[in-house]
């Protein structure tokens, strides 16, 4: 799924090495996502610490239904209540808009401005306080 075109703009893909080597690890958690009973997405965490949750990457290879927004909602519900973090935070290329339009829309604020390959990217963070609010 994250080697589709589409995709590929937005994250730099692992190979099946570094998944499975990812998916062995405790600090991070794989995430599925359905639509219509078909494996349609994942979502990868890193759980920094017992406060800090780093949300990845999600990649939806059925887009156009709102699958990447009610995924999000359900992973910060995880994130927030689940695991009882405080902060859960991500980076995503200034480029992705519909990425960025997404994030911006459920309450994800720029933190940090950076760079990566001369692209510019943005880290972006969400708070227990501003879910529990949402």
């Amino acid at each position: 799924m994250e080697r589709t075109e589409e995709a590929i703009g937005f994250v730099i893909p692992y190979s099946l090495k570094k998944h499975r080597e990812l998916i062995e690890s405790d600090e991070v958690i794989y995430l599925s996502i359905f639509y219509d009973d078909k494996l349609s997405g994942f979502m990868i965490l890193h759980q920094e610490n017992d406060q800090v949750v780093e949300f990845r990457r999600i990649v939806i290879s059925a887009t156009g239904y709102g699958l990447g927004q009610l995924a999000i909602k359900a992973m910060e519900q995880y994130c927030f209540q689940y695991l009882d973090c405080s902060r859960v935070w991500l980076d995503v290329f200034e480029s992705n808009l519909r990425g960025l339009h997404i994030y911006k829309k459920l309450g994800y604020k720029i933190f940090q401005n950076t760079r990566h390959n001369g692209v510019q990217l943005l880290m972006m963070e969400k708070k227990r306080s501003q879910f529990e609010l949402g």
